[in-house]
């Protein structure tokens, strides 16, 4: 009975309360909803911006020069001549070589990305100097598996040297080995079309 009169003494407080927490619970919602919608507008325009300018010519690129080198390869393979020695073995240097080539190995840096970081670690005060902007979770895996791929492969090939270890491929590799494709390619009377 006490129970009753407690909650028949004032009900319009109680309607009250139960008016503010339905209110905040909503412009809560509301306001986790457009952050997010916020959030997966950006990410999706920068997924654009980053397939458009730096991910699709990279990756084409990189796909046009595998499958010339792949197809010059085939051709010295098949073709009896003078040269065929010589150009065999480059073409199967310049092959495995462009095969080795990861994207992250010659995608430019995001400097956009590190810059955010950079000022969210200002904001919360947790900024280090000597910090290294490639400790993303999922960047921090990925280079793992590569870590792992990478002495999988030497195990298997008996890489001789210690600087053949540790060296990746960069973007300048990738133009050396186009010129030394397009070198190849003219040595044996082919002319490579780049469209």
């Amino acid at each position: 009975m006490e129970d009753e009169l407690l909650w028949n003494d004032d009900s319009r407080a109680l309607q009250d309360s139960e008016w503010s927490k339905l209110s905040s619970d909503f412009t809560n919602a509301g306001y986790r909803e457009g952050i997010t919608a916020g959030k997966e507008g950006a990410l999706q325009e920068g997924f654009d911006d980053g397939y458009a300018i730096v991910g699709a010519p990279l990756g084409r690129e990189l796909g046009l020069l595998r499958g010339m080198a792949s197809a010059l390869l085939s051709f010295l393979s098949k073709t009896e001549n003078i040269q065929k020695h010589a150009g065999l073995e480059e073409a199967r240097d310049i092959a495995s070589r462009l095969t080795d080539i990861r994207f992250s190995d010659i995608a430019p840096p995001d400097l956009e990305a590190e810059r955010h970081a950079r000022e969210h670690l200002e904001a919360d005060r947790k900024a280090d100097e000597d910090l290294d902007f490639d400790t993303n979770e999922g960047l921090k895996e990925k280079r793992a598996i590569e870590s792992l791929e990478d002495m999988m492969k030497r195990m298997g090939a008996g890489v001789a040297t210690s600087a053949e270890v540790q060296t990746r491929p960069t973007a300048d590799d990738v133009q050396r080995l186009r010129k030394r494709l397009i070198a190849l390619s003219e040595s044996v009377g082919i002319a490579l079309q780049w469209s």
